[in-house]
């Protein structure tokens, strides 16, 4: 997976449409989540599409699959998924996601439905991060 670094550097030179696409190509790079992990119990409450997100990962270090069933959603689940990692728990639990998303200005660039979700999963992120670094 690709840093967040790189994906902003290629998306503050893109406009518009290019955008968009640079969001579904990064949905579709991320790791391959397994159906079976696709349930009530990894879905993120409040996205207008759905969304799943399963922690795995051993130890301190924090790993994430992740999938949507709208192309531009999962885009974004790529990039809260990219902010976080493989990072170790304890600078997950300690770490601005919204801030570090911030340059990609998803509010003003999607739809107020396509971000509704984006709070939610990186709490969820946030709380397992915790959880692992608390021991």
């Amino acid at each position: 997976m690709r840093s967040l670094d790189d994906i902003r550097e290629e998306y503050e030179f893109l406009e518009g449409d290019e955008r968009y696409r640079l969001l579904i190509e990064l949905g579709r790079d991320l790791e391959d989540m397994p159906d079976a992990l696709k349930t009530d119990a990894t879905l993120v409450r409040g996205c207008s599409a759905a969304v799943w997100v399963y922690p795995t990962g051993e130890g301190e270090k924090l790993h994430f699959l992740a999938d949507s069933n709208a192309a531009i959603t999962k885009g974004i689940v790529a990039l809260v998924i990219a902010a976080v990692q493989d990072k170790p728990a304890a600078q997950v639990a300690q770490m601005d996601v919204v801030g570090a998303l911030e340059p990609f200005d998803l509010k003003n660039q999607l739809s107020s439905n396509r971000t509704q979700g984006v709070p939610n999963m990186i709490a969820l992120v946030k709380e397992h991060a915790a959880r692992i670094a608390g021991g």
